[in-house]
């Protein structure tokens, strides 16, 4: 990639971020991260990273600063958008012809930041009070910005944690039993597009929904004052009495797994028994829908049962779902099961649906069944508009969801399983 002060020939690429620069095949400057500068375009036109400028501060002193602090910033951005996740290569990277257009600045007419010059920048001037709060928003102030350009139409909120393996004594690592491993236990928010909404970076021994309200809150205040419609969606980390009057009181629709106790099991017991006759060729699904109040519970909230009945097995597979939603209880599953790979017919269908019973509620009336019959002939016809998802798959734990994320147990139902917390 040359940089010419003239006019190019005909037939080159011109970027907009700097329309000096052409794109044209160069024995001596190869890169093979070219692909990133359709994300610099991107973040051009958005104004990403000149927004950051406005939030971060720069901490050093000095004159001699080679390099602005966005500079900066896009590079280790940028850099772990490439596949590098630390600074290490930071040193060949400096002289990458695509690393150096990216960052802009006097990178482009000599040399990006060096190993060195990263690290103190992410260790000292990013590691800040100030600065680390201010990237706690950035995310979100950027898919903010995403939004303004193309609004949606709903917003569905799916939370979960991970493990992040440590080496050595990193400040706050520890041994986490599930995982086997030495690490952190970062919790994360993303959306139905795959963008992260917010994520904090816990010890590695704490709980899977440890600190929700710090990371989930400031999201939901975010989204407060916006036409659209809400959704959450969580494992059974996340079946927390607190976290449903949050989500209620915000008019958010929910679907969040339950742990299965004997009062559940008990509410099901007629799905429980073995069909009579042949086993099935293939699996038997069966659905049950009740209302159920742990002694927690501040009121009866709806579950949702789903029973599989799989071919050479004595024993069904069971799950619940604790929700708000109106719709039918195969739909909520198919819902629930869709975390980070939803349709597009399944969140139109659910603004459809859902429209209608919060604006019944705010009448004081009772959902009427021709209302959901209506709403569910138009889901076919729905056309908002919907991109394909991401697909995050985070390491499975006991009890909870597969790895592929549909319901079901991990062990076959028992009726003599304790209640949890008793």
């Amino acid at each position: 990639m040359d940089h010419p002060e003239g006019a190019g020939e005909t037939g080159d690429v011109r970027l907009g971020f700097d329309r000096r620069a052409r794109l044209k095949f160069h024995g001596s400057k190869i890169s093979s991260d070219g692909g990133l500068l359709l994300f610099r375009e991107l973040d051009e036109v958005l104004g990403l990273h000149d927004s950051a400028g406005g939030f971060l501060r720069d901490t050093r002193t000095g004159h001699n600063r080679l390099h602005s602090l966005i500079g900066l910033l896009r590079q280790s951005v940028f850099g772990r958008l490439a596949g590098y996740d630390d600074v290490n290569d930071a040193d060949r990277l400096a002289r990458d012809p695509v690393t150096r257009q990216v960052i802009g600045g006097r990178a482009v007419d000599a040399n990006a930041a060096s190993a060195s010059q990263m690290g103190r920048f992410e260790t000292a001037v990013l590691a800040t009070l100030d600065n680390r709060t201010a990237l706690a928003d950035l995310s979100g102030q950027w898919i903010d910005r995403v939004h303004a350009a193309t609004p949606p139409k709903w917003i569905t909120l799916d939370m979960d944690s991970s493990a992040s393996p440590t080496h050595g004594a990193q400040e706050g690592t520890a041994w986490n039993g599930h995982f086997g491993c030495m690490c952190y236990h970062p919790l994360f928010v993303f959306n139905q597009f795959g963008h992260l909404e917010r994520c904090a970076l816990r010890p590695g021994n704490v709980h899977s929904a440890d600190g929700w309200e710090a990371v989930l809150k400031p999201i939901i205040a975010r989204y407060a004052d916006r036409h659209l419609m809400r959704f959450f969606q969580g494992d059974a980390a996340f079946a927390i009495p607190e976290l449903y009057k949050t989500l209620e009181a915000e008019s958010y629709f929910y679907a969040i797994r339950l742990r299965a106790n004997r009062v559940l099991q008990g509410k099901i017991a007629h799905l429980l028994k073995r069909p009579v006759g042949r086993p099935p060729k293939g699996v038997k699904r069966i659905y049950g829908d009740f209302e159920y109040q742990a002694a927690s519970w501040d009121k009866p909230r709806r579950v949702i049962a789903k029973v599989e009945w799989h071919p050479g097995e004595l024993i069904p597979r069971v799950g619940y779902v604790v929700t708000n939603m109106p719709m039918e209880p195969d739909w909520i599953v198919r819902f629930y099961n869709q975390r980070g790979t939803a349709e597009q017919y399944l969140l139109a269908h659910a603004s459809l649906r859902c429209q209608a019973t919060h604006q019944r509620r705010q009448a004081g009336d009772q959902l009427d069944t021709p209302v959901l019959q209506r709403h569910g002939a138009e889901r076919g016809s729905a056309s908002a508009p919907c991109a394909g998802l991401q697909s995050r798959r985070f390491p499975e734990r006991h009890g909870s969801a597969r790895r592929d994320g549909r319901l079901v147990t991990d062990q076959p139902a028992n009726p003599a399983d304790p209640l949890p917390g008793r």
